[in-house]
């Protein structure tokens, strides 16, 4: 059985939060706001598969990144916890709620909804993919080479942290061929025959167009104890470009 990698703190706590990250991201993204979270709960940082220090397969979609999650709910002897997850990492949260009501205490769904997404993330691979490990000699030559297909530089950032040096050279910590090949998996939407009546929560980015007004329908028609709320100034990663306005709104929730 292969097992996550995760990072754990504050585990002095009783009550267990476990944050899932989201797609070419990694747990490490999660660590500034995991310490505060720490504070109060004990925080489960979990890399998917195929993402950070976590095992690579060719299988690749939601119902095994939730199988993953049950998987560690046994391991950890977990009988419950909030999850909150990001992007793909609030697919995965819905997915594995949807089918593990007893497990979740209060679900957090960041910046993504229920719905299917066209793929958006080609020329991200494209670009990740023109990157030749082999004769690659330093991080700035990777760095130009993206900014041939992904000009902000905070992306080109984000998606290089998944670039590792070694003793033979530099590999990808991501599994970029099961990320390519199942990619339109990745944007699938959630059945609409589900419902889930646990208490749960979708915020999203002012500046994103993730999860529209019209998409409002959908989501509570599904997620029956749900509110949805804004964070004006931040785009899709709006954890990390307004992260105190997103710990305010989650720790309230939590603790309502």
């Amino acid at each position: 059985m292969q097992k996550l990698f995760y990072r754990e703190l504050g585990e002095d706590h009783e009550q267990a939060v476990i944050i899932l990250h989201g797609l070419f991201g990694a747990s490490d993204n999660w660590l500034t706001l995991g310490k505060l979270y720490a504070n109060h709960f004990h925080v489960y940082l979990i890399d998917q598969r195929n993402h950070g220090q976590s095992f690579h397969d060719a299988e690749f979609s939601y119902k095994a990144m939730a199988g993953d999650i049950g998987t560690f709910f046994k391991e950890t002897k977990l009988k419950s916890a909030h999850i909150i997850g990001h992007s793909m990492g609030g697919k995965t949260a819905m997915e594995f709620a949807l089918n593990n009501k007893e497990c979740v205490d209060k679900l957090i769904v960041a910046d993504i909804g229920p719905k299917t997404y066209p793929v958006h993330h080609r020329k991200i691979l494209k670009g990740l993919f023109s990157i030749d490990l082999n004769t690659l000699t330093s991080r700035n030559e990777a760095d130009q080479k993206l900014a041939e297909y992904v000009p902000e530089m905070g992306v080109r950032q984000f998606l290089l942290k998944n670039l590792a040096r070694t003793s033979e050279g530099f590999k990808w910590k991501i599994n970029l061929p099961a990320i390519a090949a199942q990619i339109e998996e990745i944007g699938l939407g959630l059945n609409d025959n589900y419902r889930y009546d646990g208490s749960s929560l979708f915020i999203r980015g002012g500046k994103s167009d993730y999860i529209l007004d019209s998409d409002a329908n959908q989501i509570h028609t599904i997620f029956k104890d749900t509110g949805v709320k804004t964070i004006p100034n931040a785009g899709h990663w709006l954890h990390a470009e307004q992260p105190d306005e997103f710990f305010r709104i989650t720790m309230d929730f939590l603790n309502s």
